[in-house]
């Protein structure tokens, strides 16, 4: 009874954050992973008691970019690729608003690559949510940037032969102050991971593992969503086990949770600065 009245109230709130007139039903396939991650930017936003006008939601193209039309917050659904330079200037025009960016891993590191590393390398006041789900789902499963070497795509039909990005550990490289990696089975770890993404000040990006079975797990193979979210319940390790484990015991799996935490000069707050002082000098 407990269980069915937790899963009842944490219903009810996504249900009070969605805009019902728009769009639905949604264009996303049943089992995608990408409701899971709605749910848990829901819940964390929640719980973190913002008020639905201090949140700004942007997003690129893609299936995960869909995201803003669903929710009734200030939402932005913009160019491809482009979701971070119109989150920089909201963001500078007025630093009190909560600003979210929602992205796929194409959008996010093949066109919007470059917007990736330097809003990481100017640790910029925005939280950033990556869906990875190795392919693009929307336009008809082409590879991405984060498709897995060996594997296959509609543009990779004999094998796909390039190295995937890596992608919280180039965030980290790049610069950003806070880095988690979540899947779509560990539901109540991701929401955890978002609400500390929007706590950090700083850029803070949260990597999603999230399961395409219509694209991806059907071209490899990989079973239906069920079967997709086995392997993340399967291979996930959390960060404290797998930092003890040897290379050889992480073989095939990958590290789950907070990856960087480390607060470094915010680059709203300083820009501020030069502001201030630019206008006693005029």
């Amino acid at each position: 009874m407990m269980k069915a009245n937790v899963l009842k109230h944490s219903t009810h709130i996504v249900h009070e954050y969605l805009r019902h007139s728009k769009k639905f039903p949604h264009m996303w396939c049943p089992g995608c992973g990408h409701g899971i991650v709605l749910s848990a930017i829901v819940r964390a936003i929640h719980a973190l008691e913002y008020k639905k006008d201090e949140v700004v939601m942007v997003s690129g193209i893609g299936c995960s970019s869909r995201m803003p039309v669903y929710l009734d917050f200030n939402t932005l659904h913009s160019l491809h690729g482009r979701a971070l330079t119109f989150a920089t200037g909201i963001k500078l025009a007025n630093s009190k608003l909560k600003v979210i960016v929602v992205s796929g891993d194409g959008d996010a590191l093949a066109i919007g690559g470059n917007h990736f590393i330097h809003a990481a390398r100017r640790n910029i006041d925005i939280t950033m949510v990556i869906m990875n789900n190795s392919i693009y789902g929307m336009t008809g499963g082409q590879y991405s940037p984060a498709t897995p070497k060996n594997s296959y795509a509609t543009t990779a039909p004999y094998s796909h032969i390039e190295q995937p990005f890596k992608i919280s550990e180039l965030a980290i490289t790049a610069g950003a102050g806070f880095v988690a990696r979540g899947t779509t089975y560990h539901a109540a770890m991701l929401t955890n991971l978002i609400q500390k993404a929007f706590e950090n000040s700083g850029f803070s990006v949260v990597e999603v593992l999230t399961q395409c079975h219509t694209q991806f797990g059907k071209l490899n193979k990989r079973g239906d969503h069920i079967a997709m979210l086995k392997k993340y319940k399967e291979n996930g390790v959390r960060i404290e086990k797998a930092e003890k484990m040897t290379e050889k015991e992480m073989e095939g799996k990958f590290s789950i949770g907070v990856l960087r935490d480390e607060k470094l000069p915010n680059f709203v707050e300083q820009y501020e600065t030069i502001r201030q002082n630019a206008a006693k000098k005029v």
